[in-house]
Parts: structure tokens; C-alpha cells; sequence
């Protein structure tokens, strides 16, 4: 379910102060009145970044608080631009002074008075852009995956335990768990429509994603950016930026992250960057729970989108196909009522969070599922076994615990970028 490529189609809380730590409401949210607006400010304005945009703006409407967006930042200023212009179409303005450009600009969304950012740059800024997010007080929706590396994973994990002791919001864009299908299918299993579940296998096999050639005068730095589903020092290669959304899935039917991954992968046909075409991965999870994953991008082929599938003691559930039972019989699935747009109603939960005064906060579990897609893509890289373990605790002595992936970050502020080479990618069993 990539939203990378899509185009604009289609809060912040004035009265609202951290104080001690803890997110208060204006006067009238805390009588249970709802809050009257909400200023908002985007990093990152391609196209994912303008569509979380309408997509608050109109979520706000459901709720029944304004959103009014206060400041932009992207490093390449047409970008900024072609958003505002958009926006000034659904009557926000934002000035021109608080559209900010470079790598550092979201330093400087984080001293304006929005109070709900949003984040779409590619993943391997993300760690860093939301540290500074929770060090200002800012409630965050932050884009899937949310880091590229276990060094980066753990910046999140750390980030989103100090905003839960802020009372700040973190919404993930983790959207298939804000999908009536699938959080219907999840209801299913979790009161025990299936039984405890014992394997499964989750895909997302499609073409390959749009590439760009380096063009005379681009920076390494500008050719990182512009073609970043490219690199997997930029996206963390598709398992990561794409297949995340089923690999949540998975994770979040079935109540845990797995401890171990075996995988093999490989590269045909891709051209430009140095990522894989395709995965194939075994997931183990705690009670020998297995999962199968199968992730692909190669044009012509036969694709079968994103799904999931979970087999239980009683029967099994499907995407497609609902919950059935070893006796043949079918449970019907539950009407959750959720918005008929999950990009949408992803917003509703961020928004209705803040006015009840309990905000919701994803960066765990949309860490844990980035982390499982990482797992899978160094155990397809490598050729090896790879354990939960080895890359968030530093008592295993793995020497994955190290990896991070450069140029990181912080090297796109400092200029100190260097592009890897196209076409060189990893060879399992070497290294």
C-alpha cells in the first residue's frame, strides 16, 4: 500500500501548552467540549507529504476541529511551493516565511507554534526529524518505516518512550490497521475466532516503483533524495518501505515481534540504486509461531498486492476471504464503521486522541514493525540467521548491534554525503 508516489488528492490546538511533561487541552476540551482548531506543519512535501496533509484537513472535518497549516519545509523549495499552492486551493495560507528550505528547515518547523507535524521525508531522515519533534513538544504523525537501520530503530524506540512521558500523540502511518478489512480481520483473531494462532504468511509482490537516472549538476546529496526508493540507505529497500505494511500486520494479529529471521533474496532486473527485486523470509516468533513473508518488485509479473493470512487451532483468517472454520463454517466479520478512507481515518484516531486527551502513540509497534523488515532484509543480504536480539541488545555481541547505514541523517545537514554506487548490491554468504 505505497503512498510514496500519489499526488495531493484528497490540528492544532491554540489553547493548548505542555506543561510538566503533560499535553493540556484548552478550557473547553477539558469540559469534553471539542477543541476548535489545531496548527499543523509538514517536513517533507513530495507526494506522500501533501496527501497526509488533505488527508488531516479533512479528517479535521470529521472530528470537528479545524486544521490550519502554519509552516512547510523541504529541502528543494519547488516542492514547498507546489503544496502551499494546493493548499491556498482549500483557502489555507501559509506564509512564505514559514516555508523553509534545506536539510535543516525542519529544525526551524520545530520553532514555530504548529503543534501537530507531519512526516513525510524519506525514512532514513526520520529518526532524527522526530527527535527533534519530541524535544520541541510536537505532536507527530510520522510517515512508515520510520528508520532504515537497528541504529536508527533504537533513536525511535528511545524517542517514543520519552514522548509517552510527555503525553504527546505519535501517530504512525501504519494505515492497513485504519482499513475496515483488516482491523476487522484483527477483531476476528484477537477474541478468538481462530484459536491461538501458529503460522501465517503475509505478502506484497507488485512492479517496481518509480526510479530516477542521475541528471548533470545533482549533488550526491540530490541524487540520495530524488531517487531514494532506489538506495537502501534511503528506503531500507522495499521490504522495508513497502512490505512493512503487512509485515504490522502480522505482528499486530498476533500480538509480538518475531525473535529470528532466515531469508534469501536476490536482484535480476532493477536498475539504478542497490536494492534486492524480491525476499523470501521465515519469521519465527515466540511460542514456535511461524510466518511466511514474500515481498517482490519486478514489472511483468504476476502481483497480488498486500495480504495476509493467519492459521489458528480452530480455522483461519483471511484478508480476502474472511474466518473459516476446520468444520467449514464462516464468522462474519464486524462492522467497525471506520472511514472508507484508512488515510483518513488514520488521522480521525490522531485528532479524536487529542481532543479526549489521551493521545495515541504508535512509535513501538511502527518500530517493531520496521525492525522485522530490517531483520528480514539483513537475513536475505547476508545469508545468515539473524536474531531480535542481536540488534537491540548490546549483551549479544552481534556486530549487526553497529550497523547504520551512511550517510546517515545528520550528514545531509553537514553536506558530508556521498552517494554508494549503482548497481553494486550485497552477495549472501560474503562478509
Amino acid at each position: 500500500m505505497d503512498r510514496g508516489a500519489s499526488a495531493w488528492s484528497g490540528p492544532l490546538l491554540g489553547t493548548a501548552a505542555v506543561i510538566g511533561g503533560l499535553t493540556v487541552l484548552g478550557s473547553g476540551a477539558a469540559r469534553g467540549q471539542a477543541a476548535k482548531s489545531f496548527k499543523a506543519a509538514l517536513i517533507g512535501c513530495g507526494g506522500r507529504g501533501g496527501g497526509a496533509i488533505r488527508n488531516i484537513i479533512d479528517a479535521g472535518k470529521e472530528v470537528g476541529v479545524g486544521i490550519r497549516v502554519v509552516a512547510l519545509a523541504d529541502p528543494y523549495p519547488e516542492r514547498s511551493r507546489r503544496v502551499r499552492g494546493a493548499l491556498k486551493k482549500v483557502g489555507q495560507d501559509v506564509p512564505e516565511a514559514q516555508c523553509f528550505g534545506g536539510f535543516d528547515g525542519y529544525k526551524k518547523v520545530m520553532d514555530t507554534d504548529a503543534e501537530i507535524v507531519l512526516m513525510a521525508t524519506p525514512p532514513a531522515f526520520r529518526p532524527a526529524h522526530f527527535e527533534a519533534a519530541v524535544a520541541a513538544g510536537k505532536h507527530v504523525f510520522v510517515e512508515k518505516p520510520v528508520a532504515v537501520d537497528p541504529a536508527g530503530c533504537r533513536r525511535m524506540f528511545a524517542a517514543g518512550e520519552l514522548a509517552a512521558k510527555k503525553g504527546l500523540a505519535v501517530l504512525a502511518g501504519t494505515c492497513l490497521r485504519h482499513n475496515q478489512g483488516y482491523a476487522a480481520m484483527r477483531k476476528l483473531v484477537a477474541d478468538g475466532a481462530i484459536g491461538t494462532p501458529r503460522a501465517g504468511n503475509v505478502y506484497y509482490c507488485t512492479g517496481r516503483l518509480w526510479f530516477r537516472r542521475r541528471a548533470e549538476g545533482w549533488s550526491d546529496a540530490e541524487y540520495l533524495v530524488r531517487n531514494w526508493v532506489s538506495f537502501a540507505e534511503m528506503s531500507g529497500d522495499h521490504i522495508v518501505e513497502q512490505h512493512v505494511h503487512t509485515i504490522d500486520m502480522f505482528n499486530w494479529v498476533v500480538g509480538a515481534h518475531p525473535v529470528a529471521a532466515a531469508a534469501f533474496g536476490g536482484r535480476h532486473r532493477r536498475q539504478t540504486g542497490n536494492q534486492f527485486d524480491f525476499f523470501s523470509i521465515d519469521y519465527e516468533y515466540p511460542d514456535r509461531v511461524y510466518m511466511q513473508s514474500g515481498s517482490r518488485q519486478i514489472n511483468g509479473c504476476w502481483s497480488w498486492g498486500n495480504g495476509i493470512h493467519v492459521v489458528g487451532e480452530k480455522g483461519w483468517a483471511n484478508i480476502r476471504g474472511g474466518v473459516q472454520l476446520w468444520d467449514g463454517s464462516k464468522v462474519p466479520a464486524p462492522d467497525l464503521s471506520l472511514h472508507r478512507n484508512m488515510y483518513v481515518q488514520e488521522h480521525i484516531v490522531l485528532l479524536k486522541s487529542l481532543v479526549d486527551g489521551k493521545p495515541i502513540n504508535d512509535a513501538k509497534n511502527v518500530t517493531e514493525a520496521t525492525l522485522t523488515a530490517i531483520m528480514g532484509r539483513i537475513a536475505a543480504y547476508t545469508g545468515k540467521r539473524v536474531e531480535w536480539r542481536h540488534l537491540v541488545d548490546p549483551g549479544a555481541k552481534s556486530p549487526l548491534y553497529e550497523l547504520a547505514y551512511t550517510p546517515g541523517p545528520e550528514a545531509f545537514e553537514t553536506g558530508d554525503v556521498k552517494a554508494p554506487p549503482d548497481d553494486v548490491v550485497p552477495v549472501p554468504g560474503k562478509g
